[in-house]
């Protein structure tokens, strides 16, 4: 409860050093990460490239995605729930296209498939025209 660890760097030299603290897994983050914000980034970033994909192949490229991921995390049980939440401006689309599209993308990502024992993932798409 009290120990603390650190990634030194990812093998692509990205990012690092980050000090991890079960702290900021369930308390407050004080400037430190969590492998649960390390998932949360993982998993917005490779919903937004399976949505831009997925909308790229149908003809209606995004002119812009913004999307964020939220982890929640419960001591003793795992991770409970993860919420998408995108915004997209996507020309020659509805927002019906789009929500389907983001659901798509939710089913179908490779992050999302790894977590699948989650149970609880949502997304939350808005469009902007």
């Amino acid at each position: 409860m009290d120990g603390s660890g650190r990634i030194d760097e990812v093998g692509s030299g990205a990012f690092g050093p980050l000090d991890v603290t079960w702290a900021s897994r369930t308390e407050e983050p004080n400037g430190l990460t969590s492998p649960e914000e390390l998932i949360a980034a993982a998993h917005a970033s490779c919903f937004s490239m399976a949505l831009s994909h997925a909308l790229a192949e149908s003809g209606t490229t995004p002119e812009e995605l913004k999307t964020t991921a939220d982890v929640t995390f419960v001591p003793g049980t795992g991770i409970t729930k993860i919420e998408l939440a995108v915004r997209g401006r996507v020309p020659g689309l509805d927002e019906a296209g789009f929500r389907q599209a983001a659901e798509g993308a939710k089913d179908n990502c490779p992050v999302s498939q790894a977590l699948a024992a989650v149970g609880d993932i949502s997304v939350e798409a808005t469009f902007e025209a």
